[in-house]
């Protein structure tokens, strides 16, 4: 039996808490290496801070993936359990982070609420599947990142937005995050929390026996245990995951030298906007630490001393409010992307190997594009244009792809396994990888976006490994390869 089609507004519904997901992941991305800059760690040493967001997926997601894969709650169902406690979890944490006052404490953050998101988003990736014929899946996963280019745009804009239309400072004392951020954070976790709720309560999830009678269920397996069937799941990888993890290994570990690093690049390289170092404007004890007074107010070596890091500190804040706002162009890109893809994919089939090729060099060309625009912040919007093309192919044509060739009985799993290939290749960037690739080139932290440049490059160049007729272009009468 066929799983039977879904209307746009069913399958926007189901996708909907992505909305609150992306939220979280878009404040992170955008203003997360701000928060490490403020708290006092140096450029080199935030990818290494970041280390904790990808080791939580490596660990959540494939477990997320097999529990939901086998549990059913006779209210909540198959996947939506874990929608419900991923979404509590990650408002937590996000209204705690920016209050964070020293390093370690926004580290931590930044574990629990990554893996409180990829609680939620590993099921979110599954339901797709789980409702919809292969015929609808690129569609599927199109409106997808149609909701996901939303977030990203509104998220990364909001603490300019509270500075500029609310008069919200983002000014602070140093060490502190300013309350525009605090704000945004704030926001984010009320949008996570009534997206993930509005998909609960608007979709319907198949129960265990109508899943079974659907054509793509799979055969029945001899019940494991959960470590057995993941180790298995690893070992008996199917090819066409390997040709895409691939090209998702260069593909995340570009996205991860821009969100680590693109603030301190584009603030110092664009806006000629760095971040002060407080050491060198205030008091200083015997071991270098900044004095403070009896209120922990900084010290400064006297008042001319004290003005000029406050003008310096807010040229830095304004320019990474506007780097974060230049940064949300590319989800409003990847969501305009990703709207094209879905009118044309409710009524056509696509080459999605095509597509995501060309959809990379694009990005490659807007990350190569920053290093020749030093002083001409208003070129980033044509970058991050380029860049959001490929994010919206990122985040649909290989999850598309792989779905075509993945029983839905083992949906779940299969996501939450493929997605060691995006955490994989951000830890190894963020253990210096991206730190020491770009140091070959020069110690201008500009050429991280180079580097992030030349991967999403070799991402393009790995989809000639895919040969799979049916993960290219869904069409039924093709069987697998």
């Amino acid at each position: 039996m066929q799983k039977p089609k879904l209307g746009f507004w069913d399958i926007w519904n189901m996708s909907f808490g992505f909305l609150g997901i992306q939220f979280g992941f878009a404040l992170q991305g955008s203003t997360m290496s701000r928060i490490f800059e403020t708290l006092g760690a140096s450029k080199d040493n935030i990818p290494m801070l970041w280390i904790a967001a990808p080791l939580a997926g490596l660990i959540v997601q494939p477990i997320i993936g097999y529990l939901s894969d086998n549990t059913w709650h006779k209210s909540l169902g198959r996947r939506r359990p874990f929608f419900l406690l991923g979404a509590i979890l990650s408002s937590i944490a996000l209204i705690f982070m920016p209050f964070s006052s020293e390093v370690w404490m926004a580290a931590g953050l930044l574990l629990v609420l990554d893996a409180s998101i990829n609680i939620s988003m590993e099921p979110f990736r599954a339901l797709v599947a789980d409702k919809l014929p292969d015929s609808q899946r690129s569609y599927g996963f199109v409106v997808q990142t149609l909701i996901i280019g939303v977030g990203t745009w509104i998220a990364s804009n909001l603490p300019k937005f509270l500075n500029d239309i609310l008069d919200i400072s983002n000014e602070a004392a140093p060490g502190v995050v300013p309350d525009s951020v605090k704000i945004a954070f704030m926001v984010g976790a009320a949008v996570f929390m009534i997206s993930i709720l509005v998909t609960i309560f608007t979709t319907k999830e198949y129960t265990p026996t109508e899943m079974a009678a659907f054509e793509d269920a799979g055969e029945p397996e001899e019940k494991k245990g959960m470590w057995a069937t993941i180790t298995s799941t690893y070992a008996l990888m199917p090819v066409i995951m390997k040709k895409l993890g691939v090209v998702q290994f260069f593909s995340w570990f570009a996205f991860f030298a821009m969100w680590t690093l693109a603030n301190p690049a584009l603030t110092e390289h664009i806006y000629n906007a760095p971040k002060p170092d407080v050491t060198q404007f205030a008091q200083l004890d015997s071991s270098d630490k900044v004095l403070l007074d009896v209120n922990q107010t900084t010290l400064f070596l006297d008042q001319d001393y004290a003005d000029d890091y406050r003008i310096q500190d807010k040229a830095y804040n304004e320019a990474s409010d506007d780097v974060g706002a230049k940064m949300g162009i590319y989800g409003l890109s990847s969501m305009a992307f990703a709207l094209l893809l879905t009118f044309y994919t409710a009524y056509k089939s696509i080459n999605r190997k095509v597509v995501h090729m060309v959809s990379l060099i694009l990005g490659a060309i807007g990350f190569l594009l920053m290093y020749y625009i030093p002083g001409q912040p208003e070129y980033l919007t044509l970058c991050f244009a380029l860049i959001g093309i490929a994010w919206g192919s990122i985040l649909s044509m290989p999850y598309a792809m792989l779905s075509s060739s993945v029983a839905s009985n083992k949906m779940g799993l299969m996501m939450g396994v493929f997605n060691m290939f995006i955490v994989i290749p951000q830890i190894i960037a963020a253990l210096s990888g991206v730190v020491f690739l770009y140091n070959l080139i020069g110690d201008e932290t500009i050429h991280a976006m180079t580097i992030a440049g030349i991967f999403l490059l070799l991402a393009a160049a790995s989809n000639l490994l895919i040969k799979n007729k049916k993960a290219i272009t869904y069409q039924p009468s093709i069987a697998d390869e």
